[in-house]
Parts: structure tokens; C-alpha cells; sequence
């Protein structure tokens, strides 16, 4: 029996003429949490808006639980939505903001008090039920927002953007917070986010979208370790991308021998700026700029082979700016790319 609990099949959406996603499959299973992960116009908000309603596909269908709702209503799919505004009524409490969709549907009483209150209390906010969002702090209406959707018992729970308009610190608070709340409860949930790093801390499973398809679908681990692609390589900070030509780096000018054979299967090779080694090595580059990032210093090579960027440890001794500096990639550190474009 099949563990598909959404699936998208040959997804085709559009603005008028404007397509802007093609031909997507997707499968997510149950109790998931799934990050679409891109840079703004790669097709991942429009993917969501779709799976909640909010936008009808030229083409595909949208499966849930085992039924077709590729037509179906917004408010008929039981389908949670988070906005990146929270959209909070600011004349209610958070009690009656968490309350609102449950009255729509009818219920209350007993059973209204019983939900909004286990709402509240399993977002942190028991204390905060009688506060309006203007006496919230960011992070707060962020749990606000969660609670409410979660009360309608979703059977899957989307969510945009959902940390963009939080400092760093509220950013590392909510990151857990969602993750409990998400493991407590097993709800199948999705976030659309254009950060790599909230991305890889959040979600058991990452879809890469890039000009409204899919570049690489994976574990944070094999999308941060094994890229795919030049362009998924370079999005999660592999800054030193190369194509392969003739088993050589093909630069903007010439081809450059490498010290050893290149994978044969490879159509590109990329290094991290930290698996960069500074001051031994067959290539040559002058230093163009330098950084000090804490335990870290971050130096840009200005090479034959093009701009390097490199990270060594802060407490070796630092090269000034107009210095050369001898240095390598060494092949066993490089991630092989089975596409470059």
C-alpha cells in the first residue's frame, strides 16, 4: 500500500499567459515536514498556493488522503494556511483569534473552550490568552497564527515564509517551536522558505525549485552534502563552482588541469570556501579581499581560475590584501555535480 499522502501530478500553473510552474510531480507522506526551498519566482509560493485552493492549475491534478481535490474549495479541503503576515484581527483576542474558525464552522461551547485552550497552551501561550496581537511580541502572533490553523485539525498545514519577519533570536526560538508542535501533533506540514539555513535546520525533506521546477529533492544532508547541480551547489554555499570539460575546470578562458582524474560521470565539480587550502597548493591568486567572521577569517582570490573564495581557521596568521598566496582544491573535497546547468 502506498505511503503517499499528498501528491502533486503534473502540476501546471499560471498568471494568465505566464507560466510559472510546469509539469511538477511531488509526493509527500504523511506526518512530514516538507521545506520548498528557492529563490523568489522559482514556483514555490505559487506551488503552495495551489495545494491550499487559493489557485486553480491549468494543468495536473492535487491529491489528499486519497481523494481528488484539484477542484475542490479552499474552505472544503481542510487544508492549514500560516500567512508570512499572520493576519491576526487585532480587535480580538488571542483566545478569540484562535477561536474564529471553529465558530465558522459552528462549534462551541465545551468543545470550542476544550480546542482553544489545548491550542493555546500547546504553542507556549496559556498565560497570553486574553492579549490582544498589538501586545505580542513578533514571535508571539507568530504562535498565534500556528495555533489557529492547528485548531482546525488540518490535514496538511502550509506555511509562508513563516520566520522572515523575526529577529535571529526569535528566528532560533520558533524553529524549535514549530518542530515540537509539529512532532506532537504528527500534522503533514510544508513551509515555503527562500532561506537555506531554516531550510536545512527545519525540514525532514527539502524540494529544491528552481523557474517553477524541481532541481533536487532530498534529506537536508544529502541537499547540503551532495548536490545536484551548479545552481543548487551555489544556493547552499558551495561558492567555488566549476564546470567539467574533458575531465578539466573549464574557466572563462581556458581549461585547467586538476591534480588527479575527475568523476567521469561528473559535469561539475564545487568546493566550499572551508575546503579551500590556503598557502600550499598548484594554483596561484592575489588576495582581493579579507574578512574576520569570528572563529573564522574569509579570504577572495582573485585566480587565473577566476574569484576563489576561501575560510581558514582566525588564528592563523592573516595575508593582506595584495598578497599571493599559493593554494589548491583538492578533488577528494569536492562535490561532483551531475549537472552544471
Amino acid at each position: 500500500m502506498s505511503d503517499t499522502y499528498l501528491q502533486l501530478d503534473k502540476l501546471t500553473l499560471a498568471y494568465g499567459d505566464t507560466v510559472a510552474v510546469k509539469d511538477l510531480d511531488l509526493t509527500i507522506k504523511k506526518g512530514e515536514l516538507v521545506a520548498l526551498l528557492g529563490p523568489s519566482g522559482c514556483g514555490k509560493t505559487t506551488t503552495m498556493r495551489s495545494i491550499a485552493g487559493l489557485l486553480n492549475p491549468s494543468a495536473g491534478r492535487i491529491t489528499l488522503d486519497g481523494a481528488d481535490i484539484t477542484r475542490v474549495s479552499a474552505n472544503k479541503r481542510n487544508v492549514g494556511l500560516v500567512f508570512q503576515s499572520y493576519a491576526l484581527f487585532p480587535h480580538l483576542t488571542v483566545y478569540e483569534n484562535v477561536a474564529f474558525g471553529l465558530r465558522l464552522k459552528g462549534i462551541g461551547g465545551q468543545d470550542l473552550d476544550a480546542r482553544v485552550t489545548a491550542g493555546i497552551k500547546s504553542v507556549g501561550l496559556a498565560s497570553f490568552a486574553s492579549r490582544k496581537p498589538a501586545e505580542l511580541s513578533g514571535g508571539q502572533q507568530q504562535r498565534v497564527a500556528l495555533a489557529r490553523s492547528m485548531v482546525m485539525e488540518p490535514k496538511v498545514l502550509l506555511l509562508d515564509e513563516p520566520l522572515s519577519n523575526l529577529d535571529a533570536r526569535l528566528r532560533l526560538e520558533m524553529r524549535a517551536e514549530l518542530q515540537r508542535v509539529q512532532k506532537e501533533t504528527g500534522v503533514t506540514m510544508i513551509f515555503v522558505t527562500h532561506d537555506q539555513i531554516e531550510a536545512l535546520a527545519l525540514a525532514d525533506r527539502i524540494v529544491v525549485m528552481l523557474n517553477g521546477g524541481i532541481e533536487q529533492i532530498g534529506t537536508p544532508e544529502e541537499i547540503y552534502n551532495q548536490p545536484v547541480s551548479a545552481f543548487v551547489a551555489d544556493f547552499v554555499g558551495f561558492e567555488n563552482v566549476f564546470a567539467l570539460e574533458n575531465g578539466k575546470l573549464a574557466t572563462s578562458n581556458t581549461l585547467v588541469g586538476l591534480s588527479a582524474p575527475a568523476p567521469q560521470a561528473a559535469k561539475g565539480l564545487a568546493w566550499r570556501p572551508r575546503m579551500v587550502i590556503l598557502g600550499s597548493g598548484p594554483f596561484q591568486g592575489t588576495v582581493r579581499g579579507t574578512s574576520f567572521a569570528g572563529n573564522t577569517r574569509e579570504y577572495l582570490l582573485d585566480t587565473p581560475l577566476g574569484p576563489i573564495k576561501a575560510e581558514v581557521d582566525a588564528a592563523l596568521a592573516s595575508h593582506p590584501i595584495g598578497s599571493s598566496l599559493p593554494f589548491d582544491l583538492p578533488l577528494a573535497a569536492a562535490a561532483p555535480l551531475s549537472r552544471y546547468r
